[in-house]
């Protein structure tokens, strides 16, 4: 069976950056298990597996237009600490949940805090960045109609409802 759109799909895999610095692996821990064409890994990895087997294994080099997007300068923005109520501690590095201008919701992280200051930052936190991946694929399997409809696996290694 070869990967292909609506397999469930299970891969090892160790990510590193430009530095050859590890960002991610699922080394010691279960595989990733994801749906095939549904959009659940970055594009230029999912693309890049289509059509692979059980056994198979890549060194992917995936750029940023396809993986997280280039680095958005206007994403990043200096917000008084008064819009943080309810926040007794702000520190850098912490994460929230605010608008975008598209009124989608977005993660934003706190870049740094300066007297009344705090700068955010709505990038995904690899953006801008070319990413490799050096995958194994476990395993290939129908996915379910259920997995389908919702656009991801279930079960071991995927979404529990």
């Amino acid at each position: 069976m070869l990967i292909a759109a609506n397999k469930a799909v299970s891969i090892d895999y160790t990510l590193t950056n430009d530095a050859g610095e590890v960002i991610d692996s699922s080394a010691g821990g279960a595989p990733l298990v994801y749906l095939q064409g549904a959009g659940n890994i970055i594009p230029g990895l999912e693309k890049a597996l289509e059509g692979q087997a059980v056994g198979a294994e890549l060194k992917v080099c995936v750029e940023p237009e396809d993986a997280y997007g280039e680095y958005a300068a206007e994403l990043v923005s200096t917000l008084s600490r008064s819009m943080f109520e309810g926040v007794d501690e702000l520190e850098v590095g912490m994460q929230f949940h605010a608008s975008a201008p598209d009124g989608q919701m977005q993660i934003v992280t706190i870049r740094d805090l300066d007297g009344d200051d705090v700068t955010v930052d709505g990038n995904h936190p690899l953006a801008g960045q070319r990413l490799t991946f050096d995958v194994k694929i476990v395993a290939i399997r129908d996915a379910s109609e259920e997995e389908i409809a919702h656009g991801h696996v279930h079960g071991e290694g995927g979404h529990h409802h």
